[in-house]
């Protein structure tokens, strides 16, 4: 099962990953990242300090300004669902 990595405050984006089939793990802190084939967040504070370190080799989705279903439907790409 493919296992994506969800910022918090994007509750209607895991709730409609959930609903797809997705193990959606909330991304509370920076470890939560690891093991996640993919992880969506806001973008709000992308990299602020200009830190290149990561924790997941998946893709990153910036969600800011896209539908649930717009970043599902790019998760669903990447994935092949």
């Amino acid at each position: 099962m493919t296992r994506v990595g969800v910022e918090q405050s994007l509750s209607n984006i895991s709730a409609a990953l959930r609903e797809k089939g997705y193990d959606v793990v909330d991304l509370k802190q920076e470890t939560d990242a690891q093991g996640c084939d993919c992880c969506v967040v806001t973008g709000i504070d992308s990299n602020v300090m200009g830190m290149q370190d990561t924790v997941t080799k998946g893709p990153v989705i910036e969600a800011n300004g896209m539908t649930a279903e717009e970043v599902c439907r790019q998760v669903d790409q990447r994935f092949g669902k």
